[in-house]
């Protein structure tokens, strides 16, 4: 039985919202019944609590489960309160700022890589890396086996210089792989990037499965004339056997599938 997971990314609330593909949103949802809707952050502009209950309020109005975690735009932009209180507002709106899913399909481990010193960048600590296996060891039976964050691994495949991936990704992403996870989604860029581990780095440990990275594209566009940034969402579709990736992006009037791709599960 094919179960999907809807991954929006990147919201910004607060800064040039369209009412248009948040209503398609709803519709896609509707349509595709998720058993979760995972949103890997930057739901707010400047981390304001107008902002963050107005994500919510979208993400929540969609009618399936909802697991969100923090981007950096989603603490406050001002001073000393990004350094004092980063997360109170989040708290206040969201809950604990790293959640999980659990359902008997399904394990999906949100972790949250935001540093306030950190504008673009992210960082996740060793302990936590440690902690991730036992926490997905608990995965009932040929359940999915998901991490979500904020800062992507894997290089967006256009122009985001600015766009720094995770800090200490290498070990990161040994670290996911010895946990057993089999998809990593994360945001960030503003877009799409699926690439499996395999494609980029040779597995000679026969132990350690691949995993797919998966990045979605986002859902606000704060600056409309930068280039190389995409509106759209990613749709995460699996059963027994296998793991599709399919994005799509905003067209003006509706998403439309651009990217479709099937990988076999360990």
């Amino acid at each position: 039985m094919t179960a999907r997971i809807l991954h929006v990314s990147d919201l910004h609330v607060g800064r040039r919202e369209a009412p248009e593909p948040i209503s398609a949103l709803q519709g896609l949802a509707a349509q595709l019944g998720p058993e979760l809707v995972l949103a890997t952050g930057d739901l707010a502009h400047r981390g304001k609590h107008a902002e963050l209950e107005r994500a919510r309020d979208i993400l929540e109005g969609l009618g399936f489960p909802v697991l969100a975690i923090p981007g950096n735009h989603d603490i406050p932009y001002t001073f000393p309160a990004r350094f004092t209180r980063p997360f109170e507002d989040w708290e206040r709106v969201f809950g604990p700022p790293e959640q999980e899913f659990t359902s008997e399909r399904l394990v999906a481990v949100g972790l949250n890589s935001v540093r306030p010193w950190r504008q673009q960048g992210g960082r996740l600590e060793e302990g936590r890396l440690q902690q991730l296996a036992a926490r997905l060891e608990r995965a009932p039976a040929g359940a999915l086996r998901v991490v979500a964050l904020h800062h992507h691994l894997a290089a967006p495949p256009w122009r985001a210089a600015r766009k720094r991936p995770l800090h200490g990704r290498d070990r990161a992403l040994r670290s996911f792989a010895e946990a057993g996870a089999e998809l990593v989604a994360g945001g960030h860029v503003h877009q799409a990037s699926i690439a499996e581990r395999r494609e980029f780095e040779v597995v000679e440990d026969g132990r350690v499965a691949s995993l797919v990275l998966a990045t979605a594209p986002g859902l606000g566009r704060p600056r409309p004339r930068r280039s190389g940034e995409a509106l759209g969402v990613n749709v995460y579709e699996w059963d027994a056997a296998s793991l599709t990736v399919l994005t799509s992006a905003w067209d003006g009037r509706a998403f439309t599938e651009v990217g479709h791709r099937t990988f076999a599960r360990r």
